[in-house]
């Protein structure tokens, strides 16, 4: 059975399809059941709901650029397997964009007003990545893997204690984002410059700043 062949229209249909699931409608998610779900509500403070809905909103836009870069990085990769690898990982991206837009409506909250000018930034991010070589691509996608994992993890010691539900939710992001990076890392990833590794810092934490409060 032969693999059907898209056309350079039907690839940009189908990334502007991703893209508006990814910011406006619902996630292609996979069959993986949600954590929050096995785990009971607690009963919160209006301060500590608010500062969970800030953190998870935070996590919420931190997955539409990872959708984002996956999805730029897999328009200009030049080898088939490094393609087909960035769209699985961008798939269990939006397991967590799902998760994470439901925990905060669960919470109350909103997710970020800017989700549309981060997806536009990281799309731009990514498919620069690809189009400057497959072992680059996949380098950034090790090292923005690191540091969401970093970002997860001091999440994790800012929720609230009694907000299980969000820290069920961060704790199976942590372990997925940990094998995203290990599998681009045994696929070929250089190691970025420490110049860029910064700047991919700095970058995250105005983004961070701001999506807590928007």
């Amino acid at each position: 059975m032969s693999t059907r062949r898209f056309s350079p229209l039907d690839n940009f249909i189908m990334n502007i399809d991703q893209g508006v699931r990814t910011v406006f409608g619902k996630p292609d998610i996979t069959e993986r059941p949600n954590p929050a779900d096995a785990v009971s509500e607690n009963t919160m403070s209006d301060a500590e709901k608010k500062r969970a809905i800030g953190l998870m909103r935070v996590n919420h836009s931190g997955e539409v650029a990872a959708q984002a870069l996956y999805q730029g990085q897999a328009l200009t990769a030049r080898n088939t397997e490094t393609k087909e690898q960035m769209k699985r990982s961008a798939q269990e991206e939006f397991d967590h964009l799902d998760w994470c837009e439901k925990r905060v409506k669960d919470l109350g909250g909103h997710t970020s007003y800017l989700n549309p000018l981060w997806y536009a930034g990281s799309l731009t991010i990514g498919a620069m990545a690809g189009a400057i070589g497959d072992k680059w691509s996949l380098g950034f996608v090790v090292e923005t893997e690191k540091q969401v994992g970093k970002h997860i993890e001091d999440h994790l010691s800012k929720l609230p204690e009694s907000d299980d539900k969000s820290r069920a939710v961060l704790e199976q992001m942590d372990i997925d984002e940990a094998e995203h990076a290990i599998k681009a890392q045994n696929a070929g990833a250089a190691e970025l410059p420490p110049p860029v590794k910064v700047l991919m810092k700095l970058t995250a934490k105005a983004m961070t700043n701001t999506a807590y409060r928007l």
